[in-house]
């Protein structure tokens, strides 16, 4: 790992606050963003829980992958913090407290559009310590059976995401790439607003496992063998771009800002957080080097 430049840390100005239902539990959820000092991260609050319920926004804190990304354990958990995690990510926002009064934000529509619309009415402040941008000095792959991710270097400060999904040929998914450079500008435009996915088989078996209860298939795109059930799609590689969404959401868990390009085949949560892993890891081996010298 190298840095390769620093930028001025920003939380936001004043609070903003949602509500809505949780996709996992069904229950009524209130959520809060509420600005927070240089350096400290990003910090779910879990209001219910009591004032100290707190849980860092970090990698080597997540417990769970599977199908979302969940940080700390219960009761002091917090699940589906991938939406909440790019949102902060994609606007630039290093510091803040999330407050919430469930085990989970609201769902949503299972994007990061309100997310990010409250972010921006909250507006920013710029903090006056620095936050620095790191890049890897070789390619950096984590595989999983079929799936990839890798990071190739870059010597300028730029993010550039590509994801190639490919759920075979008899998915009525279609194989779709999607590939963006990522700024503040083409986040909130072309990958806040896409929603989280699954397929009709998929959302029968959460179900049966009482999870979703209350929410219904207009809320999220849900895959039929004819394309999405009584939903249309707002991009025509929807699905492709909400895991550009998911990737920058997980690797906000590396805690610093990355440039690159990273490029990923089937990958999901538990690529996407391995790969934090592994670049805190490669990064601490650095500072320790650096400490020594």
């Amino acid at each position: 790992m190298k840095r390769l430049t620093q930028r001025s840390q920003r939380t936001i100005a004043r609070p903003a606050a949602l509500e809505g239902t949780g996709f996992i539990t069904g229950k009524h959820v209130h959520l809060r963003f509420v600005p927070a000092p240089a350096s400290i991260g990003v910090v779910f609050i879990r209001t219910d829980l009591g004032p100290n319920a707190t849980i860092q926004a970090r990698a080597d804190l997540v417990t769970g992958t599977q199908r979302r990304t969940t940080l700390g354990k219960p009761p002091l958990s917090v699940g589906l913090v991938e939406h909440v995690l790019a949102s902060l990510s994609g606007l630039h926002i290093d510091n803040c407290y999330v407050e919430l009064d469930a085990p989970e934000p609201p769902g949503l529509d299972g994007s990061a559009a309100a997310f990010v619309q409250a972010l921006q009415g909250a507006g920013a402040v710029v903090q006056d310590q620095p936050r620095d941008i790191w890049a890897a000095t070789r390619t950096v792959i984590v595989t999983s059976a079929d799936a990839t991710l890798a990071l190739h270097p870059t010597d300028t400060p730029e993010l550039r995401i590509s994801y190639m999904l490919d759920y075979g040929d008899r998915s009525p998914i279609v194989r779709q790439v999607y590939t963006e450079q990522i700024t503040p500008e083409a986040f909130v435009k072309n990958i806040a607003p896409c929603r989280t996915f699954l397929l009709e088989e998929e959302a029968q078996f959460l179900l049966q496992q009482g999870i979703g209860s209350n929410t219904k298939v207009t809320d999220l795109l849900v895959f039929g063998p004819h394309g999405p059930i009584d939903n249309t799609l707002r991009f025509g590689n929807e699905p492709a771009r909400h895991k550009v969404l998911d990737i920058l959401g997980d690797l906000s868990l590396f805690g610093h800002d990355l440039s690159g390009h990273l490029v990923a085949y089937r990958s999901g949560h538990p690529l996407n957080v391995e790969m934090a892993i592994v670049l805190r890891q490669n990064l601490n081996r650095v500072l320790v080097r650096q400490r020594a010298a």
